[in-house]
């Protein structure tokens, strides 16, 4: 049992509570189309998002393991901590990659000769950190497959109100990892390791978090009238642009301290307010 608990806390389980919302509302729209509901169909879009963000948070820890064990705030993660072995977290990563492309198989075929790209995404976005400062978009952008691809299970085809969904968790979730990575600013610096923070410093990366939690708020509007969406919907947009204007009065440049509530807590109720708000509109 405690073996679980330690697997559970590596990747971070309770943190799918951001994205699948959003596979749901692809999923849900997807449904609008005259497709009817199945089952199976629905499990394995939910199996797809747990393997898929398993094994991604998994690497990530696996990675950065020496960092983390360098890093106070990190220290304690499994790995460095040595309630996990690295060679098993590998392993959890390989098996859990290859149940994600399995699922995949038996949805549809886009969604299986997609799989390995989409999976590229997820695992590439640990090794950003040591390159690039752009590293959060890159997890958005991998969180952001979540709309389209529940979308696309459904249907095998694109289309523009899932992406419009998609590029909102792009642009939320690379605002609020950046907010997160504030901080590891100093520890990022002094081990030559890439971020918005890094490169513009506390407050300037603030101010790109804010401006990047404009966009997703425009994407949710922009979906709203493009999809014209029902007037629970617009509850939804409201409940989830104030939570996300309410986080930024929690972190200030002089005041990090509130940064878990605002990354974990307001980010966890958003996602689910708007999902539930956006879902039930749909069929009302």
């Amino acid at each position: 049992m405690d073996k679980i608990k330690h697997y559970l806390s590596l990747v971070k389980f309770s943190h799918t509570i951001f994205a699948l919302p959003f596979a749901m509302i692809g999923f849900a729209l997807a449904l609008k189309t005259n497709k009817p509901f199945e089952l199976k169909l629905f499990v394995l879009v939910v199996l797809c998002m747990v393997f898929a963000r398993s094994a991604a948070m998994a690497f990530n820890r696996y990675i950065d393991r020496h960092f983390d064990k360098l890093n106070p705030r990190t220290a304690v993660r499994e790995i460095p901590a040595g309630t996990i072995h690295a060679k098993h977290a590998l392993s959890f990563v390989i098996i859990n990659s290859l149940l994600f492309i399995v699922s995949t198989y038996f949805i549809n075929s886009i969604c299986f000769y997609l799989s390995p790209v989409a999976l590229f995404v997820v695992l590439f976005y640990s090794y950003t950190k040591r390159f690039t400062p752009l590293c959060h978009l890159v997890l958005g952008v991998g969180l952001a497959l979540a709309p389209i691809g529940a979308y696309l299970a459904v249907t095998g085809v694109f289309n523009l109100l899932p992406l419009l969904f998609s590029f909102t968790v792009l642009f939320w979730v690379s605002g609020f990892d950046i907010m997160y990575a504030l901080q590891d600013e100093a520890f990022d610096k002094e081990n030559k390791l890439k971020s918005i923070p890094v490169l513009l410093g506390t407050k300037n990366a603030l101010l790109f978090s804010r401006l990047l939690h404009v966009c997703s708020i425009l994407c949710v509007v922009s979906a709203g009238f493009f999809g014209q969406l029902q007037v629970l919907y617009w509850i939804g947009v409201a409940g989830f642009s104030g939570l996300i204007i309410f986080q930024h009065t929690l972190v200030k440049p002089t005041d990090l301290s509130k940064i878990n509530l605002a990354f974990f807590t307001t980010n966890g109720i958003a996602s689910v307010l708007f999902a539930v708000c956006t879902i039930v509109s749909l069929f009302i």
